[in-house]
């Protein structure tokens, strides 16, 4: 079993979802970041070839955390069952979804913010929402970026160019611009996310 350590806002695996985990020769964090990172080149390549563009759905959602995670977690792609440290009660995952899908395009159609403040502003609510039991950053930058790339036609960001998934300066920046987004300040994630 692993000893799980957790950088600075990141979520609790509970032992149900502990359970999850399909490499059992596994034992230490360091191991399972490598495998997780491993996993998510390989979902990278996936997203390359195939230039989804009707990613505003709760299958692509799903579609994507399951190339992400697949090769690492058997609850891989399917939403989380248990309330966490951050996001919606658990029940409300799939209408929050829904809403935020909803609420995408009329957020473009309105044409209020640059295309890079509306991928910040969908990140941030995916992360807010948190559908899955992990992982839920690393999917929602990657999600921003798809949203940029291949719905609006812009240049991905670049997350200050870091491993965010350990405890780092960089890291630290990000959970902080993240509760910069949380009441309405949505800057310093933009930067960041530019960075």
């Amino acid at each position: 079993m692993i000893d799980f350590k957790y950088p600075e806002g990141a979520t609790p695996i509970d032992p149900n979802e502990a359970e999850g985990l399909l490499l059992t020769h596994i034992t230490m964090q360091d191991e399972l970041n490598r495998w997780e990172q491993d996993n998510i080149v390989e979902a990278l390549a996936w997203v390359d070839k195939k230039r989804p563009a009707n990613i505003l759905n709760e299958k692509f959602i799903k579609q994507l955390h399951k190339k992400m995670f697949c090769n690492v977690w058997r609850w891989a792609g399917q939403f989380r069952r248990s309330d966490k440290n951050i996001g919606v009660p658990w029940h409300q995952v799939s209408m929050c979804l829904k809403d935020l899908c909803d609420d995408i395009p009329v957020w473009i159609q309105a044409k209020n913010e640059s295309h890079e403040e509306l991928a910040v502003r969908f990140h941030h609510r995916l992360v807010w929402i948190h559908p899955f039991p992990n992982g839920n950053g690393r999917h929602a930058r990657l999600m921003a970026d798809i949203f940029l790339e291949n719905v609006l036609h812009n240049a991905p960001f670049t997350w200050g160019n870091r491993d965010l998934s350990n405890p780092s300066e960089h890291r630290s920046i990000y959970i902080n611009a993240l509760h910069e987004a949380d009441n309405g300040n949505y800057i310093p994630l933009l930067e960041f996310a530019k960075s």
